[in-house]
């Protein structure tokens, strides 16, 4: 498994796209520190495109990779090799030059300008984004045999998760404000792998006196040690769930 995805990432690599997407992060990264005089500030400028252009690029690229290697995946399925092998081959070689692009764009810049556990944790959350909407976006083109629909699918899952599951949110607390709402933002927050991403950073930048009566119950849970490594499990979880439901359906559909 490990030689055929060397071999996907290597012909990833070569692609223009993640040059381009590599040069764009690797230049808004620095244009951002060289612009601002406080690191944080710039940190939090690339907190936006953490949260929102890595999961696009990584649902979008994945999904386009997919259905482009469908030929090379039929003529691997000619050989005497499992269909969970060549699937797993393809994510890791997909997440792994999609991670690639996002340390040398926003991780070498941050590692330079700002190293401390705010940027360390901007990287970890923007590699897990990588490779959380990277499983969601093989587990939508497993799902759809026509790339278009593939497509529109994987964008439907990130406008979700990006902007509608927000407001879905925001209604649910403002219908029932009368009630204590704690435990249920908490709960909420994980279904979310975007918002889970975001309080984690949030809270790690200490502006979670902004948040008001949520943010304080936010840094009561995510603020500790246990509820770092909850963010994290979870954050692990929204990457192998999808991932085990694509490789599922892989096995059973009849290509």
């Amino acid at each position: 498994m490990l030689k055929l995805s060397r071999y996907v990432l290597h012909d990833i690599v070569r692609s223009k796209v993640i040059l381009a997407y590599t040069l764009f992060l690797l230049t808004i990264s620095v244009t951002l520190f060289q612009m601002e005089d406080n690191p944080s500030k710039a940190l939090m400028s690339l907190l936006n495109i953490v949260l929102i252009v890595v999961p696009l690029v990584s649902m979008v690229f994945a999904t386009i990779h997919y259905y482009n290697s469908y030929e090379f995946i039929e003529l691997m399925l000619s050989q005497p090799v499992s269909r969970t092998r060549i699937l797993m081959s393809e994510y890791l070689g997909t997440a792994a030059s999609l991670s690639a692009s996002f340390l040398v764009g926003v991780g070498v810049p941050v590692l330079l300008f700002n190293l401390d556990e705010v940027g360390l944790a901007l990287i970890t959350t923007g590699t897990a984004l990588t490779f959380i909407f990277t499983s969601l976006a093989f587990y939508a083109s497993v799902l759809a045999r026509d790339k278009a629909r593939g497509i529109g699918v994987a964008l439907m899952l990130w406008f979700y998760f990006a902007l509608i599951y927000d407001g879905l949110v925001l209604t649910i607390l403002f219908a029932f404000s009368d009630y204590p709402l704690e435990q249920l933002t908490l709960a909420l927050s994980s279904l979310n792998p975007v918002d889970l991403g975001r309080i984690f950073l949030m809270l790690k930048m200490d502006v979670s006196a902004l948040m008001g009566y949520t943010g304080a119950t936010y840094k009561d849970f995510f603020g500790s040690s246990f509820g770092a490594l909850y963010s994290l499990g979870i954050l692990l979880l929204w990457a192998t769930i999808p991932l085990w439901l694509a490789v599922r359906s892989f096995n059973k559909k009849d290509l």
